[in-house]
């Protein structure tokens, strides 16, 4: 059995029973439910259907996702989540190059390295480079007045830990930054670079290893080893190029507002929802979220 999943922005939200029902009707779905009216439903499909990349480009065109996967083991037992343009709104490189006043140019890099255009440990190097001479107190700065959660983050990671999830943060980016996130959403563990820092200022380097592509796939098998988890437990979201390998593995590998040729890569595609369209997919309607009092600040 295979269930299909529509959602839509929690900020947008355009589903009605009269709109989902055509293609309820073309999918051959079963039994329908609201998960959050409005925003998401489901129903069970006997198999999946042979022609539904046609129903999803045209749900695609009206602001619609649509995920259809396999019913059974759809709710993890862990979570991998990249950072930078995931768990948070921002690219903190870029936002430290900004600082330096080369934001517009390390930005266009950075762009290039998560669609797969460039090496990535080579186009970090590069970005890193042009920090030298930062003092290291802009890092709490950025933290402080650049970086915001990405919607749904905490909802995500509440409810999963609430139902026996492990959640650890993989990024590229920096520790300075994965541990703030991880503090303030509440993730088990985090991996990064780090950037070397010298009598208060950055120079420029990264302290090897760079944490790439192979980083993330060898966290996700380090972790599961660690837990007794074997890969198809695990959901793990991602847009860049260097999630690739960990999306692949996981038994649900989610692209999360990615880049074009990441989410060309994805079964999983997620464009119009924020981070609790992690939740839908797994089955949890919103009545079962676990929902923080308090958003704690990320610094």
């Amino acid at each position: 059995m295979y269930v299909a999943t529509l959602l839509s922005s929690p900020k947008e939200p355009v589903l009605t029973v009269g709109n989902v029902l055509p293609y309820h009707r073309d999918l051959g779905g079963g039994e329908f439910r609201w998960l959050m009216e409005g925003v998401a439903c489901e129903f069970p499909l006997e198999a999946r259907p042979g022609g539904w990349r046609k129903t999803w480009q045209s749900l695609q065109d009206r602001g619609v996702d649509l995920v259809i996967q396999k019913a059974e083991g759809r709710r993890k037992q862990m979570l991998l989540a990249d950072m930078d343009s995931t768990m948070i709104q921002q690219e903190c490189i870029d936002e430290l190059a900004d600082e330096a006043g080369f934001g517009e140019r390390v930005a266009a890099i950075t762009a290039r390295a998560m669609n797969g255009e460039l090496v990535f440990e080579d186009a970090l190097r590069e970005r890193v480079g042009l920090l030298a001479g930062l003092p290291e107190e802009v890092i709490d700065r950025v933290l402080e007045t650049r970086i915001t959660p990405m919607p749904g983050g905490a909802e995500l990671l509440l409810t999963m830990k609430e139902n026996g999830a492990y959640c650890a943060l993989v990024s590229g980016g920096f520790t300075d930054f994965t541990q703030a996130v991880a503090r303030g959403l509440g993730f088990d563990e985090n991996r990064a670079n780090t950037l070397e820092i010298i009598d208060g200022v950055l120079t420029g380097k990264v302290i090897p290893p760079i944490l790439g592509r192979e980083a993330k796939v060898d966290a996700l098998h380090e972790i599961t080893k660690r837990l007794g988890l074997n890969l198809d437990q695990v959901l793990a979201v991602g847009d860049g190029a260097n999630d690739l390998g960990m999306l692949g593995l996981a038994g649900s590998g989610v692209a999360l507002h990615a880049k074009p040729a990441v989410a060309a890569a994805c079964d999983i595609q997620i464009n119009f929802g924020d981070l609790t369209a992690l939740l839908f997919i797994q089955g949890y309607a919103r009545e079962e979220w676990t929902v923080p009092n308090k958003l704690k600040p990320i610094q």
